[in-house]
């Protein structure tokens, strides 16, 4: 189903709100970190590919996000990268643990980049599931 063209309008003020995330200011790459271990999480190959790919340019080795689906277990992510994927795996699970996450996020962000890296990985979560639901298998 073509989702994007049947709901022009409703589906790209999702897209632009994707784009504003992009120039909020947050480092692009943890958000593209974030989107890219959703998508993995919810299993969407359109957007785990879009998202290696885009990461890969922005200077990321394949080598890390190959180990990125065992991050817990990996040296390859810093502290930040770290906390970024524990919030993003929370919010997509909606785990008991969102309270304790975000206040280590506290500590680390602003409330506004605390706000965009949400929205983003919540914003992420929904596209994943407009394209598992009704677009194409890839």
């Amino acid at each position: 189903m073509d989702y994007k063209t049947i709901s022009k309008e409703t589906i790209g003020l999702l897209y632009q709100s994707h784009a504003s995330i992009r120039k909020s200011g947050l480092d692009n790459k943890l958000i593209a970190l974030a989107e890219l271990r959703v998508s993995q999480l919810n299993g969407c190959a359109y957007c785990c590919s879009f998202h290696s790919k885009e990461l890969r340019e922005m200077g990321i080795p394949q080598d890390t996000l190959d180990k990125l689906p065992g991050w817990k277990h990996a040296t390859a992510f810093d502290h930040l990268q770290q906390l970024v994927l524990r919030w993003a795996e929370a919010i997509t699970f909606m785990n008991d643990q969102l309270h304790l996450i975000r206040e280590e996020l506290e500590k680390v962000f602003t409330p506004k980049e605390v706000v965009d890296l949400t929205t983003s990985i919540s914003l992420m979560n929904a596209l994943n599931r407009l394209r598992i639901t009704l677009g194409e298998k890839d």
